[in-house]
């Protein structure tokens, strides 16, 4: 029985407190609205929680514990060196409570009343969010829906302590001696790479015929290459049939290259992709349409069929990115304020925090061509950047697509330690609309990293200095 129940009238109701969720709730309250924001777990949501950030914390350690073992190239050499997971975990989690902490305190300084409990509409401008035994509901003016994304679930290995999604790997207590990764995507390499690097046997099974299947066969290629040498044995065009658990681990069936094999190991890590949280919200009561996959359809406002009810992130079309799900978070709040604001996704990047990262953003060689662009291309090596050998990091490369009539940039590839963060004066770049010619004349630090975009630009111009014409 439900008691307590009374009606609370807001502006705006924002669903989901996730990277696109409060985003969009002090942006909203920056622009004057009275904001409320509903979440029914964690502050931050998956991005600060059980994704983004206590990932790149685990790879952080990984290459942490792999320098202090294999640094005799440079002269340093070290022994017994152990990892403690619980502390590991222990470390991982501060980190996401410092951020997570942070949120509260971003939210509480614009006014933003946060609301625990699950969100249910009930009409198309009232919610009912249940907490307990208690429920409040909320008649609103607007509403934007930002509720994420879940991992997917495959019929033939339902979730358990040895069956584990992306959420469970991370949460791990002990190293484990081996686990068998379903799906090579950015998800599965990430997670490949971080347990590879703490010693953990690797074995990936990809249904495609590369790992990394969305990004260019020479980007991907460098990264199955350092993790075949990290140990990782990686299967592509690999089914996996099923699994079966002992107390202590799990032996996988699949069928790889038209052969059955059966693989022994402590976990199985699933990371098959992930699918949007739209199904117990009670959208019908609200009227507002989605596709065939679940996900909400929206304008280029974010605005869905119900004017007033706008949708953002993982629960729209496009890659489930942190980054976009802010992007828009931003755009949705200004257009409930009467902005003209629209979303574009030209310059939106792209990043797998493998080992190299890769970091891509605008158009590939491929698509541009395809839209009808004369291009003329720039790489440069990072074995030719100074910044790069003082690293002892000389793996990968920086490509530009630029038309070739004005040098105008159409899109950037690098693979290469410092990727994800070489990538945003490239991804400005052509949010700005400038060219080959602007960032060659642009002077840059040295030695750094993004020397080479500069340098890469000078190659698409046709006069490179450290290279060979």
């Amino acid at each position: 029985m439900v008691v307590g129940e009374f009606t609370t009238e807001v502006d705006t109701v924002v669903i989901g407190a996730g990277p696109g969720g409060y985003v969009a709730a002090i942006r909203a309250a920056q622009l004057g609205q009275k904001v409320i924001i509903i979440e029914k777990e964690h502050l931050g949501g998956v991005c600060l929680n059980v994704g983004c950030i206590p990932s790149k914390a685990l790879l952080n350690a990984s290459h942490r514990y792999e320098q202090a073992k294999e640094s005799e190239v440079m002269g340093i050499t070290t022994e017994n060196v152990q990892i403690d997971f619980a502390k590991l975990q222990e470390w991982k989690g501060s980190v996401v409570n410092k951020l997570t902490s942070g949120v509260a305190g971003l939210l509480k300084a614009n006014k933003v009343e946060v609301v625990e409990g699950e969100a249910l509409f009930v009409e198309p401008d009232e919610v009912r969010v249940n907490h307990g035994y208690e429920s409040t509901r909320y008649k609103f003016n607007n509403c934007i829906i930002a509720t994420g994304s879940s991992p997917i679930e495959l019929p033939n290995f339902k979730w358990s302590d040895r069956v584990l999604s992306s959420t469970g790997a991370l949460a791990i207590k002990e190293r484990p001696n081996k686990i068998v990764v379903i799906g090579g995507g950015y998800i599965g390499v990430e997670l490949s790479t971080a347990f590879a690097g703490f010693g953990t046997e690797v074995v990936i099974l990809e249904g495609s015929k590369s790992i990394l299947p969305l990004f260019e066969k020479k980007l991907s290629a460098i990264v199955k290459k350092n993790l075949k040498k990290k140990g990782v044995v990686i299967h592509t065009e690999a089914l996996a049939q099923g699994v079966v658990e002992s107390p202590n681990g799990v032996t996988v069936t699949a069928e790889i290259k038209g052969e059955e094999v059966k693989i022994d190991a402590d976990y199985l890590l699933v990371t098959v992709g992930r699918k949007p949280n739209t199904a117990e919200l009670g959208l019908d009561m609200a009227g507002v349409e989605m596709t065939e996959r679940g996900l909400i359809k929206v304008d280029k406002q974010g605005r869905t069929n119900v004017s007033h009810i706008f949708a953002i992130g993982d629960v729209v079309a496009g890659p489930a990115l942190a980054h976009k799900a802010s992007y828009e978070a931003k755009v949705a709040a200004e257009a409930i304020s009467g902005q003209a604001s629209e979303i574009d996704y030209l310059a939106i990047p792209s990043v797998v925090f493998s080992e190299p990262e890769i970091a891509t953003v605008g158009l590939s060689e491929s698509e541009a061509k395809e839209q009808g662009y004369d291009v003329q291309v720039g790489q440069f090596p990072f074995a030719a950047n100074g910044r790069a050998l003082s690293l002892d990091a000389t793996e990968g490369f920086t490509k530009l697509i630029t038309r070739k009539e004005d040098g105008l940039i159409l899109g950037a590839q690098i693979v290469g330690t410092g990727a994800s963060d070489m990538i945003a004066e490239l991804g400005l770049a052509i949010e700005a609309g400038i060219t080959a010619e602007d960032i060659a004349l642009t002077i840059h630090a040295h030695p750094t990293l993004g020397e080479m975009t500069m340098e890469t630009a000078e190659v698409a111009l046709g006069m490179p200095i450290h290279i060979a014409k």
